[in-house]
């Protein structure tokens, strides 16, 4: 499809039909996102589709682990593991989130049903192969994902051309050591994402997000801002 719309419309799907995606169709999507953008080309992520039922069932308690904290935390008006918060209000929500049992059908079906979604593709990110500039700058890193994210968004959009659609979840990386330990990762490997993939029930054409002069300025942080200003021979894409 057209870069520009496939672009603007590669929607995060939680939403999928029963329609299976078999090992030649991830091989495909792989082939095709194997081509990100990465830093020295060193390629540092490694993928692990997750097929059994036994260890899709694990992944996904794990995962409902971190789901529950995730919605107690936005209940409570924080921003959840946000790296700048009141780290104090979030220990407290935390652990009485983690006192309270799971009730089955509170926690929405994408999450309770994780298991059965049609591809999960587990993504870790070497250590030794990230050029993580902010490593010793005294704050939260993000450098380093600039050499694994660019492959995951790869493989959402190699996906769409599949007809498929998928999410981008770190949910499970709460629970890194007990994921790692579940699918056999080094302790040189960092968990980046899984992503979820299959055949949407619904795919979504319009996507809603802030116009460029809300997060886009010249020179400075508080310069002026940058806006869409289409010529006359230019296609206009109308923010949404």
């Amino acid at each position: 499809m057209n870069l520009l719309d496939a672009l603007r419309t590669t929607a995060a799907i939680r939403d999928f039909t029963d329609r299976p995606v078999d090992r030649a169709t991830v091989a495909r999507i792989l082939d095709t996102a194997r081509f990100a953008p990465n830093g020295g080309n060193a390629q540092s992520w490694r993928v692990i589709s997750v097929e059994d039922p036994s260890t899709r069932a694990q992944l996904r308690d794990l995962y409902l682990d971190g789901w529950q904290l995730y919605l107690a935390q936005s209940a409570a008006g924080l921003r959840p593991w946000a790296p700048l918060t009141d780290r104090d209000r979030e220990a407290e929500v935390i652990a009485a989130a983690r006192a309270e049992p799971r009730v089955p059908g509170t926690l929405g079906d994408f999450a309770e049903h994780f298991d059965r979604v049609p591809a999960l593709l587990v993504v870790a990110a070497d250590l030794r192969l990230l050029a993580a500039t902010d490593r010793d700058l005294g704050r939260y890193t993000i450098v380093g994902g600039a050499s694994v994210y660019p492959f995951v968004w790869s493989i959402l959009l190699a996906a769409r051309e599949e007809g498929l659609g998928g999410v981008i979840t770190t949910m499970a990386v709460a629970a890194e050591p007990a994921v790692k330990a579940l699918l056999g990762v080094p302790d040189e490997f960092a968990l980046a994402a899984v992503v979820a993939l299959g055949e949407p029930q619904r795919q979504p054409t319009k996507l809603r997000r802030g116009a460029v002069e809300t997060f886009a300025t010249v020179d400075r942080f508080d310069g002026d801002a940058i806006r869409v200003d289409p010529s006359p021979d230019q296609p206009h894409h109308p923010s949404a």
